[in-house]
């Protein structure tokens, strides 16, 4: 048996099998060369004379179209009693997968949007766009980019002749959002940017025209109304599942350092923390109620002699009335210790979500009283690659011609919102916003849940 350790459990299986298979083989020779040698005995009964009666045809067997999209059934292992499991991944082939073009080898590219990439199932990583030579030769060898296939932003304008680039996805700094995205647009690509959408409302609707004109998609890489527990959220908001909505309060703050950041700088950036991370607080909410505030008040601070804040601001706290009589009470800053929550408060309970808004680790927790005690559950949704949903999401939109689910117009109303509240804050009274009754009035085609 010492020949046989190294064996593993299949090459053991296969060994087995192929000498089962010539055993029962050579059993089977033997029996048939006995049964020939036998003789002919009185009661052997002779074969019929005559014509042979014919057989009907046989039909091969049916074959069953092949669907990537289905997933493929294996045997159940555990008992159906227990946590039912999600089924088997059900990539494309890559040949079928929409080529992305990813413009900016950042902080956030290299973290999260290229391995989402690797991992996506409709998507994939087709070129990119730097201007740093260096950094992109080595980005290209690590996910296997051609050397063809990667441009300066000089040679932006060339990704109109690649063929196997659909989308564009932006991933620069925000005052670069509204040229690069025109452009692309112009090459003939559909076009995924980051948020905020671009730095006034100019800008975004010059994007938004420029697409329509292209006829290409655009969309905004709004991640969290692609993510499980935000979208649980929104869905017990929508159908009262603790009663009536009073008010919701939510805070989006880090410590960011490095006054020599870009995003510090405001022409590049556009703001200080509202539109980087306050932003979060601002769309999620939006979502989550499905409708659009009708009045903002606001106040900012920035700590003096901060170099940080020069040209940005450090804080803003603000408060938005929507129609259905919630109140959002919302704050950000760069100046304290990272922070990235809400709560939901209802008429019989409450929903919170603490941490909200990171890449991953988020937690969903409610309360609702049962009895005479108020029942605490935590909500597992499971964790996805935000980055890898939203991406997939455009991809199906792009294939299926669908309008995505955060379009460009969902970012306009985002940058309407906080001209709001630089207003009021400058002005130091409550400014008022265009009543719109429709629900989701800038939202597209919902995301299918798996």
């Amino acid at each position: 048996m010492k020949q046989m350790d190294h064996l593993s459990r299949s090459q053991f299986l296969s060994v087995t099998g192929r000498g089962l298979a010539i055993g029962a083989m050579s059993s089977a020779l033997a029996s048939c060369a006995k049964q020939v040698a036998q003789p002919v005995t009185a009661q052997t009964q002779p074969t019929p004379s005559g014509p042979v009666p014919k057989l009907p045809p046989v039909s091969p067997p049916a074959t069953v179209p092949s669907d990537p999209a289905r997933p493929i059934v294996l045997e159940q292992i555990e008992a159906k009693t227990e946590q039912e499991k999600p089924p088997t991944p059900t990539p494309l082939p890559p040949d079928q997968r929409v080529g992305f073009a990813v413009v900016g080898l950042g902080h956030l590219t290299l973290d999260e949007i290229l391995p989402a990439l690797s991992m996506s199932k409709k998507s994939k990583l087709v070129a990119l766009v730097s201007g740093s030579p260096e950094k992109m030769k080595k980005v290209a060898e690590q996910y296997g980019v051609r050397k063809e296939y990667c441009y300066s932003y000089a040679d932006y304008d060339k990704l109109r002749d690649n063929k196997d680039v659909q989308v564009i996805y932006i991933v620069l700094p925000n005052g670069m959002h509204a040229e690069y995205t025109i452009r692309g647009a112009q090459a003939g690509k559909h076009i995924l940017c980051e948020k905020p959408m671009a730095n006034s409302l100019a800008e975004c609707q010059a994007m938004i025209d420029a697409c329509k004109q292209a006829n290409v998609k655009l969309m905004i890489a709004y991640r969290i109304q692609y993510e499980p527990h935000n979208r649980k959220v929104r869905e017990m908001v929508q159908t009262n599942q603790f009663g009536k909505v009073k008010s919701i309060i939510a805070n989006n703050g880090q410590n960011s350092d490095n006054p020599k950041h870009w995003r510090f700088n405001k022409a590049l950036a556009g703001g200080g923390s509202l539109p980087d991370v306050g932003l979060y607080c601002l769309n999620t909410i939006r979502f989550v109620l499905a409708e659009e505030p009708t009045e903002v008040s606001a106040f900012i601070h920035s700590t003096p002699g901060d170099p940080r804040f020069t040209e940005v601001e450090e804080q803003v706290n603000w408060l938005m009335k929507f129609p259905s009589g919630v109140q959002a009470s919302c704050a950000t800053s760069y100046g304290h210790h990272d922070d990235k929550s809400y709560r939901v408060l209802a008429d019989t309970g409450w929903i919170k979500m603490d941490p909200a808004f990171p890449y991953q680790g988020l937690k969903l927790m409610t309360s609702q009283a049962q009895g005479k005690q108020n029942l605490i559950t935590e909500h597992d949704m499971g964790q996805k690659n935000h980055f890898m949903s939203e991406m997939d999401h455009f991809s199906t939109c792009v294939t299926g011609n669908k309008t995505p689910f955060t379009p460009g117009e969902e970012g306009l109303q985002d940058q309407r919102i906080m001209d709001a509240i630089y207003q009021s804050a400058r002005e130091g009274k409550p400014v008022k916003l265009a009543k719109i009754d429709k629900k989701d009035a800038f939202r597209g085609t919902p995301p299918a849940d798996e």
